[in-house]
């Protein structure tokens, strides 16, 4: 067989291996539980993507050396060598802090993957949609099909099934938990959908929310284009996650007022937000002893059974997250923090993505961190006229708020689905032109 069919059979399965990603980890939550309550071994079945995902890196890499192309428009980009660097500096520290004994196997490889995985599928698609035309052609297809199935889903667990329907298939306390509720109060059931919570689902809908969003406020919106839209936008109400309700709400405001409307439309969009705005701050001042306002904007309720709210736990992890990260420079590695830390005697759950970071990989790696975002976003909005483009920029912006409040990059869904798109905006779209950033 010769090398160029080698490589052509490499790059079509690593293509599919990628699809078969984003297709179905919107329902990993789901498909991980069930099948965990079938054969057992749960922690091994939740793995599964991260198991395609090196079957797609290892073709990535063969395709990196045989491929002059992919090479060329890759290794030649700064950020592609941050990223690199960001990956290099955790696994060393992660090696230095296990050899230390701060850390646990289990934490320092559970923090590893959970905080490289989503950097490596977003170079992996990168190179990829450099060279197979599907991606770039397909990527509303295998992104908003899944996407109706979850916003199908979560619509009828708020209007038709019962809130623990979801225990017929293996939910419960040593998977997900069965039912979250606002402040333990059982009228304000949490919507989880397909995805591992509640507040995961909220993170995840702000991805296809902005892509409607941009596809409306073109020409050739659709009525299932809005239906999805509408009925996102209600299971998002309903996960009662307020960092994704504001999240949503900003990278919506951002598409419209960057996408190419007439000046009457934008005036328009301008007095309708300023309007939504005052009347909320209205709502809330007139009615903020309302039990409802109370649970759920506030989450919590002055007649609550539950002693401590959760904003009140949130400012204390974030005040100790802050503290250890101050003292800290360095960091005490991989797993040390945030979701994988648990693994460990002492768990450090700072409810802040940044912060774990930093207390993670000290200040340069969350300085490192801080430039792949700025430096993704900027390649987004250099290419903005593109509808992925643009989306991924604003949701960018928003999921950036969601993960001031939560670990939302520590969800396989959010992760893989935003930066494996990410990686498919970078390589350049034939139908919109030629690539805008050439050396960054």
């Amino acid at each position: 067989m010769r090398v160029s069919d080698i490589k052509y059979t490499v790059l079509s399965w690593t293509s599919l291996l990628v699809i078969l990603i984003f297709v179905l980890v919107p329902f990993q939550g789901f498909l991980t539980v069930w099948a965990s309550s079938l054969v057992g071994h749960y922690t091994a079945v939740r793995l599964w993507d991260d198991v395609v995902l090196l079957l797609v890196i290892l073709g990535s890499v063969y395709l990196l050396f045989t491929d002059k192309k992919i090479r060329f428009n890759t290794l030649s980009r700064r950020l592609v060598w941050v990223i690199l660097g960001y990956i290099f500096l955790s696994l060393a520290l992660g090696l230095v802090s296990f050899l230390d004994k701060d850390v646990t196997g289990k934490a320092v490889l559970y923090g590893l993957l959970i905080n490289l995985r989503y950097l490596a599928f977003f170079l992996v698609t990168w190179c990829v949609a450099l060279r197979i035309s599907r991606l770039r052609r397909h990527w509303p297809t295998f992104v908003l099909w899944p996407a109706v199935v979850v916003v199908a889903f979560g619509l009828l667990q708020i209007f038709v099934l019962p809130h623990d329907f979801l225990r017929h298939f293996g939910y419960g306390p040593n998977t997900i938990p069965v039912i979250e509720t606002v402040n333990s109060n059982a009228k304000y059931v949490r919507i989880p959908s397909t995805l591992r919570g509640a507040n995961p689902l909220g993170a995840y809908l702000i991805i296809p929310i902005s892509i409607l969003a941009v596809f409306l406020v073109r020409p050739k919106k659709t009525l299932k284009h809005i239906a999805l839209f509408v009925g996102a936008v209600i299971t998002l109400f309903y996960t009662y996650s307020r960092s994704a309700l504001f999240g949503a709400f900003v990278s919506v405001v951002i598409v419209v007022f960057t996408a190419k409307l007439s000046e009457k439309t934008l005036k328009l969009s301008a007095v309708v937000v300023c309007i939504l705005v005052i009347a909320g701050g209205i709502f809330y001042s007139l009615d903020k002893n309302n039990a409802g306002v109370q649970n759920l904007v506030l989450h919590t309720q002055k007649n609550s059974v539950v002693k401590t709210t959760s904003d009140q736990n949130h400012e204390s992890n974030l005040k100790i997250g802050v503290k250890q990260l101050i003292r800290e420079p360095l960091g005490r590695g991989p797993g040390t923090a945030g979701p994988a830390s648990v693994y460990n005697n002492n768990a450090r759950i700072a409810e802040n993505y940044y912060v774990q970071i930093g207390q993670e990989v000290g200040w340069l790696g969350l300085v490192l961190f801080l430039l792949i975002n700025v430096g993704v976003g900027y390649l987004l909005w250099l290419r903005r006229d593109d509808p992925l483009a643009l989306a991924l920029f604003a949701s960018l912006i928003g999921i950036s708020i969601v993960n001031m409040f939560s670990h939302a990059w520590a969800d396989d869904t959010l992760a893989y689905t935003w930066w494996g798109l990410a990686g498919i905006a970078m390589a350049p779209d034939k139908t919109n032109g030629t690539d805008h950033a050439k050396k960054t």
